[in-house]
């Protein structure tokens, strides 16, 4: 029996039965992870992440949305040797979000976004971005720029706003396709960094992507 070779990866609230990463998955060998959906903590999502990328037989294909999008990088380039690939559809802005969670409107201090944990450097897997010119949640011009820092290919849609339910995009045969297509173009790449020589394996401990996001988090709490 073929192993799950797909995970998904919902955003804040998570992606119910009518979300297109619901249908997606019916429609391929996937799994989820599962997280606190109401409480998007960048530190434990994307320890939680980690966890489903470690628990995996073989290398996956990583379909994430939204603040998902954050936390599947954030894990993922601890874990280059199994990762195939990254899908990332209407990445969420980092500057909406602190350690602790979605930032309170009255509170917009740029110091304290999540923005200095998200890598800036070329990914190091294939990574697809797919985003929507009129993303209530994304301007235009910062997904590009991120696209661009992570050596992303970039697909813009035009008026698909946040590419989710409320915008239409419960069934999506083109984000099937995107998949698929984004799996056939990569698929015989060998796993692991393509753009720092010297990497030896796993990051762990306290070099770790996610270790500086806990250290982050426990600092702001006082723990």
């Amino acid at each position: 029996m073929s192993k799950p070779n797909v995970l998904i990866v919902p955003g804040y609230k998570g992606s119910g039965d009518a979300h297109w990463q619901t249908w997606i998955e019916n429609h391929t060998m996937s799994i989820r992870v599962e997280q606190d959906w109401d409480s998007p903590i960048l530190a434990r999502w994307a320890d939680n992440v980690r966890d489903a990328i470690d628990n995996s037989v073989g290398a996956l294909w990583i379909v994430a949305h939204s603040f998902g999008c954050l936390a599947a990088i954030s894990a993922a380039v601890d874990r280059p040797d199994r990762v195939a690939g990254l899908m990332l559809v209407a990445p969420a802005d980092p500057e909406r979000f602190t350690l602790t969670g979605i930032r309170d409107k009255s509170d917009w201090n740029p110091i304290e976004s999540i923005r200095a944990l998200i890598p800036v450097h070329k990914l190091p897997f294939p990574t697809l971005v797919v985003a929507s010119d009129d993303d209530p949640w994304m301007k235009l011009t910062t997904i590009q720029l991120w696209s661009e820092c992570w050596g992303s290919r970039l697909l813009i849609l035009k008026s698909a706003g946040h590419i989710n339910i409320a915008s239409g995009y419960g069934p999506w045969p083109l984000g099937l396709s995107l998949l698929k297509e984004f799996q056939v173009a990569y698929q015989h790449l060998p796993l692991g960094d393509l753009y720092v020589k010297d990497f030896s394996g796993h990051a762990r401990g306290r070099g770790s992507q996610i270790a500086r996001t806990r250290h982050q988090t426990r600092r702001l709490l006082g723990i």
